[in-house]
């Protein structure tokens, strides 16, 4: 029974690395400006996947039941659909906003990404304005949260909810999606920093290489 439980949570760890998980939270985590902006974002796809994955789980525990194998098709559909929508999205914005990206240093030695778009009708010279696109506003964080629970109710948790299915009790399946639930955010969150940090630690780089040159 253990041993069940404490895969559950192994199970959650593993879950953050599917190809589906990793390219929406990256998307996301991409556009921040930190490690301390990132990791929110993963901890709130893990919490939108867990509740999504419980209300499944619970309804399937309750009900005595299966989700039918056209819902699942139809959920897993809508992700990859999904998907296409948030790549299409970062097209979209470096295509119309002609967006690079550069490194800024701020007070204090604060440095950071920020991306620099150019407004086609004004002179680029007295508009070169920097635009915080890479910050982890709320907006950012409610995305995450929905891209959990569309993960969450995907075909790929179906096949934890057949899991919890052969547990002896109600109470364990409970146990056993929050130990599920509690590896999959601990697990975004470190896939959140492993992308965060090699793109503030370029930007570190870089901004070290321009100020040698300068100095040179």
């Amino acid at each position: 029974m253990l041993s069940i439980l404490a895969l559950g949570f192994l199970l959650g760890l593993r879950h953050t690395l599917e190809a589906d998980h990793v390219a929406a939270v990256a998307t996301l985590t991409t556009r921040t400006s930190s490690v301390r902006q990132a990791v929110p974002l993963g901890l709130l796809w893990g919490i939108g996947h867990s509740l999504a994955l419980a209300t499944f789980g619970l309804a399937v525990l309750l009900l005595e039941t299966v989700i039918p194998q056209n819902l699942v098709l139809y959920l897993e559909l809508a992700v990859g659909v999904m998907l296409i929508g948030l790549g299409a999205d970062v097209l979209i914005r470096l295509i119309r906003q002609r967006i690079h990206f550069h490194v800024h240093r701020h007070d204090g030695g604060v440095v950071h990404f920020h991306a620099h778009g150019h407004n086609h009708d004004r002179d680029h010279d007295r508009d070169h304005t920097h635009s915080h696109v890479l910050k982890a506003g709320g907006n950012l964080r409610v995305r995450a949260f929905m891209i959990g629970i569309m993960h969450g109710m995907a075909g790929s948790a179906v096949l934890i909810v057949l899991t919890m299915q052969s547990l002896p009790s109600l109470s364990a399946g409970a146990v056993y999606i929050a130990l599920f639930g509690a590896g999959s955010m601990l697990g975004m969150a470190v896939l959140s920093a492993a992308i965060a940090w090699p793109l503030h630690r370029w930007g570190q780089t870089l901004t070290w290489l321009n100020h040698a040159a300068r100095a040179g």
